[in-house]
């Protein structure tokens, strides 16, 4: 009876320590929602316990002001040698080669106190988008390790959308173009579009996959949002989550003035890892001059010379081993 008794009351205080926790601490409980919404196939956890308005109110504090200026792709001037001097110590461990390697440079770096991996890859124009085997077929999705391996990347990750039940699918979400043409398109709407012109320029742009061709888009995503256009970087309504998603192991993509492309893939898992704002500060450094965001979490992977470099978590905050089943990234493509 004893024994019962004890049992029931570390019950009775887990249960309230529970409760505590959920109702009680907001930075707990703004973790709980945005975690929940943001991964698509659990936010029925934010409707349990907490009303729609109080989720609508969590998600406001997420809020940012979109960069809605056009790219002025005329900045960009695709001159990548190395320099006799340098702004400053970022720009000279962009430009600064390492020997024997033209391709790309890695470099380990901290973004909001968590690992990170920046790769600065000088010939833009071997920049592709790298895309899984088949699409909508049950068995097309790719880790980006096979993905990159199966294009000849020697730098890959992973970038757009897809349909995901919880374990992925190879069925894409939005835009996928490849060398000019629309390969994959679940509507025929405005989005944003993450990609390269035909003169090896980041373009990003909300248009029609149509209207982006136009333009001279040869391979691109749908995703974001747009971190940086024309040098000027998003707002975010608050510091701590900045921009939505909350913390979360992150991906980006960006463009120097002078043309050199950065992948940055950080550690963390859906709930723990740098928030936007920090992403943001760390291109900025790097000299980003238009850059997005592409998909990050569980999907987070950047493989460079056939290894899988970052270590994705799930949810649970569990390793997965070689990465996450995707289906479209960028990768670097001698």
């Amino acid at each position: 009876m004893k024994k019962l008794t004890i049992f029931m009351l570390v019950l009775d205080i887990l249960a309230l320590l529970g409760f505590g926790l959920t109702y009680g601490v907001e930075k707990f409980k703004n973790t709980i929602i945005a975690t929940a919404l943001n991964t698509k196939s659990h936010q029925w956890i934010a409707y349990t316990f907490y009303s729609e308005e109080e989720i609508n109110r969590v998600l406001s504090l997420d809020s940012y002001i979109p960069l809605t200026d056009d790219v002025n792709l005329d900045e960009i001037v695709i001159d990548t040698s190395e320099k006799d001097s340098y702004e400053d110590e970022y720009d000279e461990a962009i430009l600064t080669r390492e020997p024997g390697n033209d391709d790309f440079k890695l470099l380990n770096i901290k973004v909001g106190g968590y690992n990170a991996y920046l790769v600065a890859i000088y010939d833009p124009s071997k920049v592709q988008l790298i895309h899984s085997k088949t699409f909508n077929t049950g068995t097309g999705q790719e880790q980006i390790i096979n993905m990159c391996k199966r294009y000849g990347g020697v730098a890959c990750v992973n970038g757009g959308m897809f349909v995901d039940y919880g374990y992925g699918s190879d069925v894409p979400m939005g835009y996928l173009i490849k060398d000019g043409k629309i390969i994959w398109s679940d509507h025929s709407n405005k989005a944003n579009l993450i990609g390269f012109t035909n003169d090896n320029k980041l373009l990003l742009t909300y248009s029609t996959g149509d209207e982006a061709i136009a333009m001279g888009m040869r391979d691109a995503l749908e995703f974001g949002p747009f971190l940086i256009v024309n040098g000027n970087s998003i707002k975010f309504s608050n510091s701590d989550s900045a921009g939505g998603y909350s913390r979360a192991a992150r991906v980006a993509i960006g463009q120097r003035k002078d043309g050199v492309v950065l992948f940055l893939v950080t550690e963390g898992t859906h709930s723990a890892g740098p928030n936007l704002g920090e992403i943001v500060e760390t291109l900025e450094k790097y000299k980003a001059y238009n850059a997005a965001n592409l998909d990050g979490g569980t999907s987070a992977q950047l493989v460079v010379n056939n290894k899988l470099i970052n270590t994705p978590k799930n949810i649970f905050g569990q390793t997965v081993y070689n990465g996450r089943y995707v289906v479209s990234g960028f990768g670097l493509i001698p």
